[in-house]
């Protein structure tokens, strides 16, 4: 069974500008945070949302501070394991799928570097 995104991609640009402001809520178990962050960064910039970068690291560093935090308990399972792919930038693309398997593995230092890099490249 195919997993499915909590935030609908197909929602106005408004909404989904505002489920990235105000972070990415985990509703649906087995689902990363960061890929729903990610899917509507991605559609976002899809649209030409000049905001669709900075958005993302917000919301990339919101989590990843909830991760550094021991008693925070966020999924790691990643059912969207080509989700890099859907973004034309290789090195992005490379950035993208090694933060997610340091996030998987629990390697909050060498994400957070990933994360600036990350950075870098989309702001």
């Amino acid at each position: 069974m195919q997993a499915t995104l909590p935030v609908d991609i197909s929602a106005p640009s408004r909404d989904l500008v505002r489920s990235l402001r105000t972070g990415i809520r985990q509703d649906t178990e087995g689902i990363m945070p960061e890929s729903v962050a990610w899917h509507v960064y991605l559609e976002l910039k899809r649209r030409g949302d000049g905001t669709a970068g900075p958005l993302l690291i917000t919301a990339l560093r919101h989590l990843h501070t909830r991760r550094s935090v021991a008693s925070v308990d966020l999924p790691v399972e990643d059912p969207f394991t080509d989700e890099h792919r859907e973004v034309e930038d290789a090195f992005l693309a490379d950035l993208w799928r090694a933060y997610k398997k340091c996030i998987r593995g629990r390697r909050n230092g060498p994400a957070a570097q990933l994360l600036r890099d990350i950075e870098a490249i989309v702001v």
